[in-house]
């Protein structure tokens, strides 16, 4: 891969080398607009986009999302916040069904949260436990929700034996100890667009192993902010990956490939020899024979 660059091309940070969105909810964007934010994503130099799913029904909608445009691949899952009321056998055979598309490529979003309106702890931690044993049964890299439940997140990881599958702590906000528990399991620490502003994050970045990084952006659209410009999106990935070259004291190449590579080890049972970057819309059959 070549050499990543920050360049600016209609206002957008570039990098050369073709980087990895490894968390998003591109999916939830006004149907008329994705289009556009999967092109601006590509000409940034991001080479594929991870669409999480957060429930069944989302799960559904992004694997017909990725059908119809290649740089996009799929998560599976159910978001703690969106859990339905019961989650029994029915719930587990359909995210079963949904896993073995070939358009999935990782468990997510899955994990625990303690926000006063999130489901009941009780059910959220079924549902975690249940799917990260289908993560298992299926060898998908599980990558993990955690809001104030990092003790009980890990713990469960754990008990459960997710390291046989791995995966990545999404959109992480920890000290150092957490951290290192997260690579401890042998997961890795994915940064986002919080890494521009933190500087303790800045300061636990720095010491992160190199081989255990990923970046995302966890875009999804933003209306409270007054500029659409200003919401967040796949392009500004590279913000992300230039900040972490800084931190580090490395060439912002040498965090495009590592990062790039990282992704595609974790989640090798369905990226295995993928070629980067991918398309954003899929060829016609007529052209794909031609």
């Amino acid at each position: 891969m070549a050499a990543m660059e920050l360049t600016t091309s209609a206002g957008m940070p570039v990098s050369t080398v073709p980087l990895i969105d490894g968390h998003t909810h591109v999916d939830q964007y006004d149907g008329a607009e994705i289009e556009g934010v999967l092109e601006r994503a590509s000409a940034a130099g991001v080479g594929l986009i991870i669409a999480a799913g957060v429930s069944i029904p989302s799960s559904r909608r992004i694997q017909v999302l990725a059908e119809s445009h290649p740089i996009v691949r799929a998560g599976v899952g159910i978001h703690p916040s969106d859990l339905p009321p019961v989650v029994d056998g029915a719930v587990e055979a359909e995210l079963r069904r949904l896993a073995e598309h070939p358009a999935v490529a990782v468990w997510s979003e899955t994990g625990l949260d303690a926000l006063p309106a999130s489901p009941p702890a009780d059910l959220q931690q079924r549902a975690f436990r249940m799917q990260i044993r289908l993560a298992r049964e299926f060898a998908l890299p599980l990558v993990v929700h955690s809001r104030g439940t990092d003790a009980e997140v890990l713990r469960a990881l754990r008990e459960e034996g997710a390291s046989e599958v791995g995966g990545a702590w999404h959109y992480f906000g920890g000290d150092l100890r957490l951290a290192d528990a997260i690579v401890d399991l042998g997961f890795h620490v994915s940064f986002a667009k919080t890494l521009l502003r933190s500087t303790e994050l800045q300061a636990v970045a720095a010491q992160v192993p190199l081989e255990r990084v990923v970046i995302e952006t966890d875009s999804y659209p933003q209306p409270f902010k007054k500029k659409r410009q200003r919401w967040t999106e796949p392009w500004n990935l590279p913000q992300v990956a230039a900040k972490l070259a800084e931190v580090k004291g490395v060439a912002p190449d040498e965090i495009g490939r590592a990062a790039t590579a990282n992704y595609l080890r974790m989640a090798r049972s369905r990226l295995a020899n993928l070629a980067l970057p991918l398309s954003v819309r899929a060829q016609p059959a007529s052209a794909s024979r031609a």
